[in-house]
């Protein structure tokens, strides 16, 4: 009799190879085209809130070192840099496919000292000045057109994995009353509108002023007095002026979101931001 059956090798050896290949599929596209993004603080609220899961478009600006995908998990000892994969490449002027940022873009970058991933709106471009005065962002020494919005009010409780509280215009509040915050809405030269909030007066509402340098660009938070970025220098932990190559990509839409401590608490789903497009 003829053997039916074929040979399929060690199946423990197939199993390990499917895992590879998926390994390999995985880091291709997220290197190439989207990477998973979860929002984690509230420096960018009401754009983002904690707990918004995002991809984030690697497409729209071309690719550099910080393209290569940084691996953290620290609940099992694992922090694989980008720099890990590609830093043979950091330090081009040159972007492949490389596009502009655009003013008023939300992107996520590289901080570029310590490395880890920041999101921010885009507001200074090179050669631009950039000041605050009072809460005003002024651009290249015009105020922009800024109009009072609707106030953003939450619950005051604790929000995701960090167990952050809120901070509040309408002071201390006990866990489960109203969090307010003044709300403006802020309309960039080029015609990108979207919500700032305010908490109170600020050392950081008042600025000099920063001349955006060649290759680099400007990053504030929406979330303006609780927001670590590019008003801040890099020496004292901020975020400083960030070079086109440290830049991950643009982040167009939220897929989900999760207002409880873990992504997986599906029953804690903002039923109101599936596929959100972010503004």
């Amino acid at each position: 009799m003829a053997e039916a059956a074929e040979d399929k090798g060690n199946p423990i050896i197939e199993t390990i190879k499917t895992i590879v290949y998926a390994l390999l599929i995985a880091g291709i596209f997220r290197t190439l085209f989207f990477q998973p993004f979860w929002i984690p603080s509230g420096s960018m609220k009401d754009t983002l809130l904690i707990g918004d899961f995002l991809f984030v478009n690697k497409m729209a600006y071309g690719y550099s070192y910080a393209s290569c995908p940084t691996i953290l998990i620290p609940q099992i000892g694992i922090d694989v840099d980008a720099e890990d994969f590609c830093g043979v490449f950091k330090g081009s002027e040159n972007r492949l496919f490389g596009g502009e940022p655009e003013r008023g873009d939300v992107v996520v970058f590289r901080h570029p000292v310590t490395g880890r991933d920041f999101i921010k709106r885009l507001v200074g471009l090179p050669g631009d000045t950039v000041q605050l005065r009072g809460g005003v962002l002024i651009l290249n020494g015009q105020p922009v057109d800024r109009v009072e919005a609707e106030a953003f009010v939450e619950i005051y409780d604790e929000q995701g994995p960090q167990r952050q509280f809120p901070r509040c215009a309408n002071g201390t509040r006990g866990i489960g009353a109203e969090c307010v915050k003044e709300a403006a809405q802020e309309t960039l030269p080029n015609g990108k509108s979207y919500r700032v909030l305010n908490i109170g007066q600020q050392a950081a509402d008042n600025t000099p002023v920063f001349t955006v340098k060649p290759g680099h660009f400007f990053f504030l938070g929406d979330n303006r007095d609780n927001s670590t970025d590019s008003r801040f220098p890099q020496a004292v932990g901020g975020v400083g002026q960030v070079p086109l190559e440290d830049i991950v990509g643009r982040a167009d839409r939220i897929m989900f979101s999760s207002a409880g401590r873990s992504i997986l608490w599906f029953w804690t789903w903002r039923s109101d931001r599936y596929f959100k497009k972010i503004e």
